[in-house]
């Protein structure tokens, strides 16, 4: 038996030996995407973070769409038609740079552009995809409304019929939708006679209204915006015609939290980057901090914590591949993942101690942006209520 025979050197930045399960292509990906947030994300992120907003997204959105990753794990209409897992380690990457810049792929690409791909006509899909996929433009996911987050059943926003044409009259709110004010086509999901139904809404359309969300002190380098819609008129075939009720707007929301269980750990790696680096440079009682036993132990448990998480990403990447992802196996990665990512960066700010409040460093940026993603596309009520459903057969819901 050969086992610890000759072995390659232990990486400190793949402890787990993680990259053995990724091929060419993957690390192809995963290095342009990465290169890409290192040029155009990280030398003006904080600086963007501290003003509360993003500048030109609409030329990111472009330069995003250049690289291929919006709605790159779609197929056709000028989409990559990567993997799953070239997705989520595109979502990492990008979440490393910040929550914000992977929330506006994640919204463009698993929710909006995914609902036309899965549930729209041909004729939507030819209209909107190509021109979404190359980020000329940008779209949004109405389904939060502000008296209904996580129970979208309630939804209030309506659309009926109006006219011997089949126009549909859509009236609501929609809010905290990333995206919202910059996009050029809304995904809306609405009640009507029928159920719940998806409408593609095209933001400059009369009476629909999208006016941006400020003071926020978490996702502060993205677009959030509230949608109102005013009487707003469409044609017969606005509607998503493959699906009626739940179904589809919670089909998206499992895709992109899909992305938030790899984008989760990308957050999670910065900040304990930051820590090691801090740790072995910062002196205290004549040597580096990094060398004293409460500090390695708090860097190994990160270790832990952050490649167990990334293991569990590749692992549902390869089901979701394979067609064999469930949603209940989406809710256990975010709880987890989430969860752990948001612990790793309070400990990495413990280790950096008064800096870990200066936006010098990432800490403080990730783990406030991290408190949005612990409750947006469920909170953590939610997926351990799906978890214990699914574990006990027994509806706690209601």
């Amino acid at each position: 038996m050969a086992a610890f025979v000759n072995l390659p050197p232990f990486d400190p930045a793949d402890p787990l030996g993680l990259d053995d399960q990724l091929d060419a292509e993957d690390l192809a990906v995963r290095d342009t995407v990465r290169t890409w947030a290192a040029d155009r994300v990280l030398p003006y992120v904080a600086g963007w973070f501290e003003e509360g907003e993003l500048p030109d997204i609409r030329g990111l959105a472009r330069e995003l769409g250049g690289i291929g990753a919006l709605g790159m794990s779609l197929t056709g209409y000028g989409c990559a038609g990567a993997s799953a897992v070239q997705y989520g380690l595109a979502c990492l990457e990008l979440e490393a740079a910040d929550s914000g810049i992977r929330s506006l792929v994640s919204v463009q690409g698993s929710l909006a552009m995914y609902a036309i791909h899965a549930f729209g006509s041909e004729e939507q899909k030819q209209h909107w995809l190509p021109n979404m996929a190359s980020g000329d433009v940008i779209g949004c996911f109405g389904l939060t409304e502000p008296d209904h987050g996580s129970d979208p059943a309630g939804m209030r926003t309506y659309a009926k019929r109006d006219g011997s044409g089949g126009d549909w009259v859509l009236n609501g709110r929609k809010m905290w939708i990333t995206n919202g004010s910059v996009a050029g086509v809304a995904v809306v999901w609405a009640q009507t006679d029928d159920g719940i139904r998806g409408f593609v809404v095209p933001t400059d359309t009369p009476g629909f209204s999208a006016p941006e969300i400020k003071h926020k002190w978490s996702l502060r380098a993205s677009v959030t915006s509230e949608l109102v819609l005013d009487d707003v008129r469409l044609p017969a075939d606005a509607v998503l015609p493959e699906v009626t009720g739940l179904r589809g707007p919670l089909s998206c929301l499992s895709h992109a939290r899909y992305g938030i269980v790899w984008g989760a750990m990308g957050a999670a790696r910065s900040c304990f980057e930051a820590a090691v680096d801090y740790a072995k440079t910062r002196e205290q009682f004549g040597r580096p901090i990094g060398g004293f036993q409460l500090t390695q132990a708090k860097l190994a448990d990160m270790a832990v914590e952050l490649h167990k998480g990334i293991l569990l990403a590749h692992h549902l990447g390869r089901r979701m591949d394979a067609g064999r992802l469930r949603p209940e196996q989406v809710s256990f990665g975010k709880l987890n993942n989430v969860r752990e990512a948001i612990d790793i960066c309070r400990t990495a700010r413990t280790i950096l101690g008064a800096n870990g409040i200066s936006l010098e460093y990432p800490v403080m940026r990730h783990a406030t942006n991290l408190e949005s993603v612990l409750t947006y596309e469920g909170t953590v009520e939610m997926h351990q209520l799906v978890l214990g459903k699914a574990l006990t057969g027994l509806d706690a819901f209601r």
